[in-house]
């Protein structure tokens, strides 16, 4: 069954970041005129007292939750209570306040940090209660993973139409390109930009590039959260990916060559690899709201290459 959400008064949380702004921009896309972002200086979403505010500045009949307080490894090791805190402050109040409100349906976006470190590849929903997740985003990705829990118990107890989704390392345009902050891909391009601007020949990357990981293009991700917004209606979290994996070794080298980097690469074994290998089964996102990304890999990176070129090639790290 497909509802007709142009019809709504969507919130979208986190609706100026950087999977957000795509979610709002194919809302606008399908016709939804009554979409609305809240802004940190005018919301608040960790306060209680703010969150209830929104519900009655807006009255929304659907909450689309993107916002989160999030990074790479690094930050991921400097912020654990914070992530911890603020995801889950986030996340809990915003559902029962949704509640109260009589909202008509939220759709949470988690991560897929929430799997335990050794998951079986391909990753499948139902193994995401299997064991305890990798070390250095285990604050975040539980704090992401209870507000699974909280929708489940909430459509059991309330009748919440809740939905959770669960997407792989987004990448592309507007990505986070703060060093202290970033993930994996914009990590490595600036560190190869700035390697060929200040004319050094070498890089430095963290870990042995042994591990792996998928990526999904944000454009395609923003698709995959406005067709379960339309679509799907069940209790089960989804996956979100676009169904392949590549090692970060292999990565670097792609980046290297798309940026034009041909300096020396060297690897800190010293620093973390992070969860060994990450690859999703993305079966029931097709199934249940039609998903399948279509944005190749090497497609989506030269966008993403383009566009800091573009934008930020002259700017000393980048947030948004």
């Amino acid at each position: 069954m497909t509802v007709d959400i142009t019809k709504k008064k969507i919130v979208v949380t986190g609706g100026a970041g950087f999977l957000g702004r795509f979610v709002v921009e194919k809302l606008r896309e399908r016709g939804c005129s009554r979409v609305f972002v809240p802004r940190s200086k005018e919301y608040d979403l960790v306060k209680g007292d703010d969150v209830r505010r929104l519900y009655r500045d807006v009255s929304p009949d659907m909450v689309i939750h993107l916002a989160a307080v999030v990074g790479g490894i690094g930050a991921n090791r400097e912020n654990p209570g914070k992530f911890f805190y603020d995801n889950l402050m986030m996340g809990v109040q915003l559902i029962e306040e949704g509640r109260l409100a009589g909202i008509e349906k939220f759709v949470c976006v988690g991560t897929i940090c929430a799997y335990p470190k050794f998951t079986p590849v391909p990753f499948t929903e139902d193994h995401l209660w299997d064991g305890y997740p990798e070390e250095t985003n285990a604050p975040y990705g539980i704090a992401k993973k209870a507000l699974l829990v909280q929708l489940q118990a909430y459509r059991q107890q309330y009748g919440l139409n809740g939905v959770y989704l669960l997407p792989v390392n987004l990448y592309g345009p507007h990505d986070n390109f703060d060093p202290k902050s970033s993930h994996v891909i914009p990590a490595l391009i600036k560190k190869c930009c700035d390697a060929i601007k200040g004319k050094s020949g070498e890089i430095v990357v963290w870990g042995t590039g042994k591990a792996t990981r998928e990526f999904l293009f944000v454009e395609d991700a923003a698709e995959a959260v406005v067709l379960a917004t339309e679509r799907y209606e069940g209790a089960e979290p989804v996956n979100l990916g676009a169904g392949f994996e590549i090692s970060i070794h292999d990565l670097v080298l792609k980046i290297a060559a798309f940026t034009g980097f041909t300096g020396n690469i060297v690897w800190d074994s010293t620093k973390p690899d992070g969860q060994p290998r990450r690859l999703l089964d993305t079966s029931k996102a097709e199934k249940y709201f039609g998903f399948k990304a279509s944005t190749s890999f090497d497609e989506g990176l030269k966008k993403t290459v383009e566009w800091h070129s573009r934008n930020l090639d002259n700017v000393e790290g980048y947030n948004g």
